[in-house]
Formats: C-alpha cells, structure tokens, sequence
C-alpha cells in the first residue's frame, strides 16, 4: 500500500506543477502589461486615479467576446489597497460575457481596471460582479493631459482601460462579469484559501511573480505620490 502511494504522488507532483505554471505564467503577463502600461506618465492611467485607487486589476490578453470560437473574456489578478495605503497580495480573476468596445480589428486586448470604491471589490469577494449593473464603469481618462481636466468630475466607481497595437485607451465594458478564480488561487495560496483571506494579507504567495506584481503597484503608488 505505501508503495501504491508513493507511486501515485509522483505522478501527481508533475500534474500540480504544471497546473501551478499556468498561473505563473498569468501573473508574468500581468506584470508585464502593468509595467508597459505605467512606463510613460504622458501616456498612461493619470496620477491622480493611481494615488486614489482602492484596487486595480490587470488582465492581459482579453478576448473580444464573438470574434474567436470559445474564447470570451479573459483571466487575471487583483489587488487592493489596504487602510495603510500598502497593497494586498493579488487574487486571481476572471473576465467575461458582456460588451468589449476595443478598436475596430481588435480580437484581444490587455485590460486594466481602476477602482476608486471598495464597494466593488467587497462585491467581487462575494460573488459574481457585473460591470455597469453593480458599479458604474466608464472608459478611463489618459495621461498627465487629462489629469487638469477630470479633476473633481472622477465620479465613475471603476475606469477601464484597453492596449492593443500599442495604443492605450479608455474602454467600454458594460456587462462584463468579474469573478474570483479560485482554482488558481488555491494552486497558488494553498487549499481552503478564500479571496478575503488572500487580500487582507492573511496567506502568502507561492509564487515569485504575484509578490512581483504587488511590489509593481507599491512602485506606480509611490511615484504617483511624489509627482
């Protein structure tokens, strides 16, 4: 019996390892999209939005819902702010159904999502979450130029953002359901890790690239602050 045993945990550990690289995988791609997306002030999600995010999410490569057969949405990670102003450790997520409003062409997207309440993320922790049903969503502002002019009218609780063929721009995305992706959280954080646990900050990661992409919002927050 112990020799069975044995047996079938090597052919396990492989099977969890592989599973556990298409989450790295994912939160590579968030940091990489977060870190283009912030490189240039002039061009990106203005200051202000950044210093008053309660969270922020990442979604790289999303797909426009119709255009490729069982492709609809897309997976990535979120974080919030927590009452010291610090980042939490990101839970991932998931993204579809609904209306994706990229450029005419356009069959995917990286997608970012700004939050300015804690209402909505409480939602996504509870459950399912539908973008313009449950929160007011609006295409996000861009660049240090739109910084003057949405000062005091930012009265949206989410601003979304699309880049594609290197342009980065304020997307429409009505109908869009949020949810926790559990499966990759447990791969990552540990079994009967819940979303609230991962983002108060109660486990820790497993993974190098998900503190990376915690540390990469720590790094865009402080240098909001000092502009």
């Amino acid at each position: 019996m112990r020799l069975i045993l044995t047996a079938l945990l090597a052919l396990l550990l492989p099977v969890a390892a592989i599973a556990q690289q298409k989450e790295i995988e994912r939160a590579e791609n968030a940091v990489r999209v977060l870190s283009e997306v912030l490189r240039i002030p002039e061009e990106s999600i203005p200051e202000r939005l950044i210093r008053e995010a309660e969270a922020i999410a990442v979604l790289p490569d999303v797909v426009k819902a119709g255009l490729v057969v069982g492709g609809r949405g897309g997976k990535g990670l979120i974080a919030v702010r927590g009452a010291d102003g610090t980042w939490s450790n990101p839970s991932f997520i998931t993204l579809g159904g609904g209306s994706f409003g990229f450029q005419a062409g356009v069959q995917a997207a990286d997608v970012v999502l700004v939050f300015r309440t804690r209402r909505g993320v409480d939602n996504i922790v509870n459950g399912k979450f539908t973008l313009g049903a449950d929160a007011a969503v609006a295409a996000g502002p861009v660049g240090r130029s739109a910084q003057a002019s949405t000062d005091g009218r930012l009265e949206a609780e989410i601003y979304s953002y699309s880049r594609a063929r290197g342009l980065f721009a304020g997307i429409a995305l009505d109908g869009a359901v949020i949810a926790i992706d559990n499966r990759a959280n447990r791969r990552v954080y540990g079994r009967d890790v819940t979303a609230r646990m991962i983002l108060e900050n109660r486990v820790r990661p497993q993974v190098n690239a998900v503190v990376a992409f915690r540390d990469k919002l720590e790094e865009a927050s402080a240098a909001a602050a000092r502009r």
